[in-house]
């Protein structure tokens, strides 16, 4: 197989580089998504139930359309897992002001508790893989992140608007 070549860049990367980076992500995310799987485990929940609470979470109010548009998953799938959540107390899900017809989310007490519990090993993990790597690593691995993203859209979420404190 030829060299992997980016048209922004004249950096080639030979294939081994290329699959052991994929490898990375794999081993990455299995050993991210641990400790969450097994606290998850224990409310009968899943990974859909983590994008949901982890997505409410950050996003208070936000609607049923613009979750579905960034997990991309089906209505039926989101209904499923946003049922259990609101009928076990996790998520509150409220009429718009303007529309009574569109749902507006957002977790509830139990349901921040829970976003919490979730979150708090993996961004302990992050961060201390960013102290290691020092600020550079982090900023390249941003970037690559980024470049992996298939969408424009998805990719305008994280523009920075203000310059990054140090």
């Amino acid at each position: 197989m030829p060299d992997v070549k980016s048209p922004a860049s004249p950096v080639s990367l030979p294939d081994e580089e290329v699959r052991q980076g994929i490898e990375l992500l794999f081993f990455a995310y299995r050993d991210f998504t641990a400790e969450p799987d097994a606290i998850l485990a224990r409310y009968g929940f899943g990974r859909a139930h983590h994008r949901v609470i982890h997505f409410v979470g950050r996003h208070p109010h936000i609607t049923v359309s613009e979750l579905l548009a960034i997990l991309r998953i089906t209505k039926q799938s989101l209904s499923r897992v946003l049922g259990h959540l609101v009928r076990q107390e996790f998520v509150l899900q409220r009429p718009g002001p303007h529309d009574r017809r569109q749902r507006l989310l957002e977790l509830t007490a139990k349901g921040q508790e829970l976003e919490r519990s979730l979150s708090e090993p993996q961004r302990a993990r992050v961060a201390n893989a960013y102290r290691h790597a020092g600020p550079q690593a982090v900023e390249g691995f941003r970037r690559v992140l980024l470049e992996i993203l298939a969408s424009e859209k998805d990719r305008r979420r994280f523009v920075r608007t203000s310059p990054r404190r140090r």
